[in-house]
């Protein structure tokens, strides 16, 4: 799992026990892998269907990096299903996991709609040009 996403936990992100609050960061997580689902399907309209349970397994406390990690796991038809790891910057200790997370793909009317992609896509996959470079 490549881990791209960077947030620094600031006194905003806390909740009354001085930890990251859990709503903060489903709220980075979502958005990240709705990115993650658009880039991969080549599509802006892509809706969050489903997220697994959601294990916190330790705290990020003010002034920590933490980093997210996403993958594609399955390509459905009309979906895509991610995983989600979010870790400590540092320590590379785990903070949370969420095993599945499905986005649907949909089509100008709105509806689910075939996407066609049965495999990860690569950022050097993805902007392939003719010109050789000097």
């Amino acid at each position: 799992m490549n881990f791209h996403t960077r947030k620094w936990v600031k006194p905003e992100d806390l909740n009354p026990n001085g930890t990251l609050f859990g709503g903060s960061l489903l709220r980075w997580i979502d958005e990240e892998a709705a990115i993650y689902a658009i880039v991969q399907l080549g599509n802006q309209r892509v809706v969050t269907k489903y997220i697994s349970e959601i294990n916190f397994v330790s705290a990020s406390r003010q002034g920590d990096i933490i980093e997210l990690g996403i993958t594609a796991t399955e390509f459905g038809r009309t979906s895509i299903t991610l995983t989600c790891e979010v870790r400590n910057k540092i320590t590379r200790k785990s903070i949370l996991t969420v095993e599945k997370m499905v986005f649907v793909n949909l089509g100008e009317d709105g509806l689910p709609a075939p996407h066609g992609r049965t495999e990860i896509k690569y950022v050097k996959d993805q902007f392939k040009d003719d010109e050789p470079h000097p």
